[in-house]
């Protein structure tokens, strides 16, 4: 016989529980997924997903600024792009705590498609071109770590050693953008540069707010 009583247990919503750096993979992942078979089925054509700067100029699509941050050109580009999130946001999330960070990579992320729509106006060839790709906001994550850690030591690419943060965050900019022109390979280029300059200047910004926090973060990674 019962009493009457029941106990209610309380379940834990997985995808809260994880840190904002695995959300943010796993959102990626999701609509990256979700947005391929969408298209594929001509549910939505690739002007609703990704950034293309004479569509903002109409004033059409203009979420796209959002979507195309979470939208990639393929499962390399996306793999690639989710473990550089993987290494590099885990650190930014701890330095600067988990809203703050969320934040700031999605600001990272806007910002770098809108320097890629405001280039397309002195470099024409681009106004017709699409932009994918969460490598902005990336760019972003390694701008803000150039001020705050400069000397943490960082694989890039195929180098075997390690290479300072402070040059290898350029050097991966210069890289991608000699790829691109030696290859004739549509790099957003503009975009990279546009996440750079935005976590260059949240870096700076935060410096200065934690000057003593800043100072022992980076003599810990030095």
């Amino acid at each position: 016989m019962s009493d009457g009583t029941y106990t209610v247990r309380r379940t834990r919503n997985p995808f809260l529980g994880m840190n904002v750096t695995l959300q943010l993979v796993l959102l990626t992942v999701i609509l990256f997924i979700v947005f391929s078979l969408l298209m594929a089925k001509g549910v939505i054509s690739v002007d609703s997903v990704a950034i293309k700067p004479n569509n903002i100029f109409e004033g059409k699509y203009i979420w796209t600024f959002l979507t195309s941050i979470f939208m990639h050109a393929g499962i390399f580009h996306l793999f690639a792009n989710m473990i550089s999130l993987l290494s590099l946001g885990s650190l930014v999330e701890r330095l600067i705590g988990p809203k703050r960070y969320l934040l700031f990579y999605i600001f990272s992320g806007l910002f770098a498609g809108l320097l890629f729509v405001l280039s397309s106006l002195f470099l024409t060839s681009d106004a017709g071109l699409y932009a994918v790709g969460a490598s902005g906001a990336l760019f972003g994550l390694v701008g803000f770590l150039i001020i705050i850690t400069p000397d943490l030591p960082l694989y890039v690419m195929f180098i075997p050693i390690p290479v300072k943060m402070k040059y290898a965050g350029p050097g991966i900019l210069i890289i991608l953008w000699l790829i691109s022109v030696a290859g004739n390979i549509p790099i957003g280029n503009t975009a990279h540069l546009g996440g750079l300059v935005a976590g260059l200047i949240y870096g700076l910004y935060m410096r200065k707010k934690y000057r003593n926090k800043a100072k022992m973060i980076s003599r810990y990674f030095s």
